[in-house]
């Protein structure tokens, strides 16, 4: 029996996902909300132009009504009067529109945020597969889209039929009026049913934000599996990534092992741990550890060392500081300085003894190590 468990999409879209889902275009919209912001836009620069317009209009109306003998006998004299009057309107409607549209796609990017992309466009052929078209259009969200639409056109067909059946005396007066102070008495009534119609679309928005975003939310949801192959793919295959880390540190082995033999010393303790320290006056401020191992690492350093002939000192506490405090191929602590000194000096006074030019050293001093640097002090 399959895990159906596994399928529940129940949890919270990473933000892996929602950073995915808004590259390819998806993030929560509302069309009520760039309803209410369009139709606001050019109800308030409608209001704001009504002297403006009622002065233009009668002056178009004026113009229309006035007759041309010579126009009207010559040629074409009526395409350029339909002409003048088709530039005067869309001069008119065109910054109306251009207003209208940039709300509205302000409005969009105030709830979603901006992105680009031509996903959306390219070419689904799935789509044309009817089932799951039909699949598409009896979903869930089609439907409460569906509804949602039904009732808002509902409403404002209730709420403008009431409004008409209170101005119908209103808009018969006007009919009576002479045209300045018709165009007036009209503007002013239709504002007030602008302002109801602004009102219902105000409350559908407010009603229609948050469920685009929980409806947005509720589609991006993820299941367990999903996410657990999100986390799989984002922090690499756990199996992958400790045959990467067991072959670094076999790299790291040998290339220490190499190293060894150029070594000027190795400190031990005497088994469980082994550092070698190289020490150059013309290139390096201070002993740099080239090789650090524990047990049979420390092991293979001690014997790589003997076999190249790199003297081999037993230090317990200075092997067990430099072996926790020192890192591969840097310098040294501070604070170990002067006992590394203390080794350093033995074994060049062990080295010239050898060469027969000078006599043999004695017991290492007791050497100069923090007792807060040693691991395994109590």
């Amino acid at each position: 029996m399959a895990d159906t468990s596994a399928q529940d999409k129940n949890l919270p879209a990473s933000q892996r996902k929602l950073d995915k889902a808004r590259a390819e275009g998806q993030v929560a919209r509302s069309r009520d909300l760039g309803h209410f912001a369009a139709i606001a836009a050019g109800s308030a620069l409608l209001v704001a132009a009504a002297p403006f317009a009622a002065v233009a209009l009668k002056n178009a109306l004026a113009a229309a009504l006035q007759f041309d003998r010579r126009q009207a006998l010559g040629d074409g004299a009526m395409f350029g009067r339909l002409a003048e009057g088709a530039t005067t309107w869309a001069m008119a409607a065109v910054p109306f529109g251009l207003a209208m549209m940039l709300v509205a796609i302000a409005a969009s990017v105030a709830m979603g945020g901006w992105t680009w992309t031509a996903k959306p466009l390219a070419p689904k052929f799935e789509t044309l597969n009817p089932l799951a078209g039909l699949g598409r259009v009896l979903s869930k969200a089609q439907l409460i889209d569906a509804l949602k639409a039904s009732l808002l056109a509902l409403l404002l067909a209730v709420i403008g039929g009431f409004w008409l059946s209170r101005h119908v005396d209103v808009f018969s007066g006007v009919l009576a009026m002479a045209l300045p102070a018709a165009i007036p008495a009209a503007t002013g009534a239709m504002a007030s049913g602008l302002a109801l119609i602004l009102l219902v679309l105000a409350v559908c928005a407010a009603i229609d934000v948050p469920l685009q975003k929980y409806q947005h939310a509720a589609r991006l949801k993820m299941s367990h599996q999903e996410l657990k192959q999100e986390h799989k793919e984002s922090e690499g295959n756990s199996e992958v990534k400790g045959k990467v880390r067991a072959r670094m540190r076999e790299m790291t082995k040998r290339r220490m092992i190499a190293a060894v033999p150029k070594a000027d010393l190795v400190v031990m303790n005497p088994t469980h741990y082994a550092v070698a320290l190289k020490y150059d006056d013309k290139v390096m401020g201070a002993p740099r550890v080239v090789a650090k191992g524990a047990d049979l690492l420390a092991l293979r350093i001690r014997d790589v060392a003997k076999d190249s002939q790199v003297p081999v000192l037993e230090a317990p506490v200075l092997a067990r500081a430099l072996y926790a405090h020192a890192e591969l191929d840097r310098e040294i602590p501070t604070a170990l300085f002067a006992a590394v000194a203390q080794v350093l000096a033995y074994v060049y006074q062990l080295r010239a003894a050898l060469s027969g030019q000078a006599p043999m050293p004695g017991v290492l001093p007791a050497l100069d190590v923090p007792a807060e640097l040693d691991p395994h002090a109590a």
